[in-house]
């Protein structure tokens, strides 16, 4: 279980407890050396202290967000019924929860985030390229989730002050005042961020329930002004349940899937904090399918109910919210999205991508620092033009990041879970030269695993309103299933190319 080392500096070792949970040997030093800092090295035993309700509450919180409201509320506007559109939810929750499990696993039994997770199959320095990739997708979705909390500051603002604040000069075809709000939302997550992981634990605890209750209440509302639930459950799918619906269907599916595939991936960057296998497994089977598909249902029902007051649905509840003539309803409705906006940001698209920047370089961009380069880029993607429409938002953004990210997961659990067997040198992941340096760092058998799972998914999609037209035509019969494909794909490829030198490398360490 020991490293040898030709200094008299005694060598980093690891313990294994009786639970299996694996740490850094109490009394010898941590690692160090350039992949190694304070916000990447494992989290001590004592310090994993998060429970099955803390991973539960971080579920209801990310779930019961804005964007996940215009997931379903997305799938109304484009032709659903509400039980299409649960349906298409609910089963991509329950799909999407297994590599969740999977790659959860590392967490609460190494300690370690996803980037330093990535080291065993990409290798030490190749582990950067997934890591920036997922990091830049959180971008994106921080931007969307910003662009959304500012919505709500710049109608909230609106209804108290005026029109000198809602018919403001427009600049950018957006007025001065609704950049204002984004930038004040954009400086108040910052502002929290840098509180630490326990702040956002605390807060994740009293925002979940928080947010739930708003969303009942905007139900209730909803029906009263329809007339009853009646209206609510009676409108129409405009695709029955033929070949229309099915051909929306899988690209609906993926879509969903996508939406938690970066989660998928960085959910170790807080297991690692879990007191327990049994904390994290049962905190997020019952946190995420169950929340996820319940909030979902809510927001359909509101979403058809405004189809039945106003002729046409209103999928942003945001601009519904703004509806309202009741100046004590819109502000529980506004500080409801306000609210769960930050829950869901700051826990899914904050922490994680500062850690895969930290990643990039360890002793020069720190956990904060990471943060704030992740609100730097959300900006530069410029999220006002994904979040425009519900076509462009579900079946291309939400597609191509299922697909990609589908192509890692596929790899990680491979390496993890059928190579390894869950079973990792914990301090080898932070040596150069050690079993996961590979080839100068790099494991080119994970990259190529990656670059055709990613050509195969994403290549014969359409890119549209982003670019015109599909890169490669000929794999647009894939292109439906995104995630799928590229999740497969990658496994397969990977395990061809590693599965002599992996079956070697588990022997390895279970002889340490």
């Amino acid at each position: 279980m020991t490293d040898t080392a030709p200094s008299a500096i005694p060598p980093t070792t690891r313990a294994t407890l009786t639970d299996g949970r694996v740490e850094i040997a109490p009394g010898t030093p941590l690692p160090t050396g350039p992949y190694a800092n304070e916000d990447l090295l494992p989290v001590p035993v004592e310090k994993r202290t998060w429970t099955t309700y803390n991973f539960s509450a971080l579920w209801v919180g990310m779930a019961h967000n804005t964007a996940s409201w215009t997931l379903a509320s997305g799938l109304i506007a484009v032709g659903m019924d509400w039980k299409q559109a649960v349906l298409t939810i609910g089963l991509a929750n329950l799909i999407v929860l297994v590599p969740m499990l999977l790659t959860g696993h590392a967490g609460p039994k190494y300690g370690i985030p996803f980037p330093v997770f990535a080291r065993a199959s990409f290798g030490v320095r190749g582990a950067n390229l997934p890591a920036v990739v997922r990091a830049l997708v959180a971008c994106g979705w921080f931007g969307i989730q910003t662009w959304i909390g500012g919505e709500a500051i710049y109608f909230l603002a609106g209804k108290l002050i005026g029109s000198g604040w809602s018919d403001a000069g427009k600049i950018g075809g957006q007025a001065w005042t609704m950049w204002l709000s984004f930038a004040l939302f954009w400086a108040l997550q910052i502002a929290i961020i840098y509180r630490g992981m326990e702040t956002i634990r605390r807060f994740e605890n009293w925002a979940a329930p928080f947010v739930l209750v708003g969303a009942f209440v905007m139900l209730w509302w909803m029906s009263t002004k329809a007339g009853g639930f009646g209206p609510l459950f009676s409108q129409p799918s405009k695709l029955g349940w033929g070949g229309d619906f099915w051909k929306l269907f899988w690209p609906s599916l993926m879509g969903m899937i996508g939406f938690w595939s970066t989660l998928s991936l960085n959910i170790p960057d807080f297991t690692r904090y879990g007191r327990s296998q049994k904390a994290q497994t049962w905190g997020q089977a019952l946190g995420l399918p169950t929340t996820m598909t319940l909030f979902a249902f809510l927001s359909v029902l509101v979403t058809s109910g405004s189809q039945a007051v106003y002729g046409e649905p209103v999928w942003d509840p945001v601009q519904l919210a703004a509806k309202t003539d009741n100046v004590v309803g819109l502000l529980f409705a506004l500080v409801t999205v306000l609210v769960a906006t930050l829950s869901v940001n700051i826990a899914a698209n904050l922490v994680s991508p500062a850690f895969d920047f930290s990643n990039i370089a360890p002793r020069k961009i720190s956990f904060r620092t990471g943060a704030f380069a992740t609100c730097v880029i959300a900006v530069l993607i410029c999220p006002w033009k994904l979040y425009a429409d519900p076509q462009g938002y579900i079946f291309t953004w939400l597609g191509l990041v299922g697909g990609l990210l589908g192509t890692v997961a596929g790899i990680l659990i491979a390496d993890y879970w059928i190579l390894r067997r869950g079973k990792l040198d914990l301090v080898d992941l932070y040596r150069t030269g050690g079993r996961y340096w590979y080839d100068g760092g790099w494991n080119w058998r994970a990259v190529v695993a990656f670059v055709t799972g990613g050509v195969l998914a994403v290549g014969g999609a359409s890119f549209e309103p982003l670019l015109d037209g599909r890169p490669i035509p000929a794999l647009a019969p894939l292109a439906s299933y995104g995630w799928a494909v590229g999740l497969g794909a990658s496994m397969v490829v990977y395990l061809a190319l590693m599965l002599p030198r992996g079956r070697q490398e588990e022997a390895e360490v279970t002889a340490d």
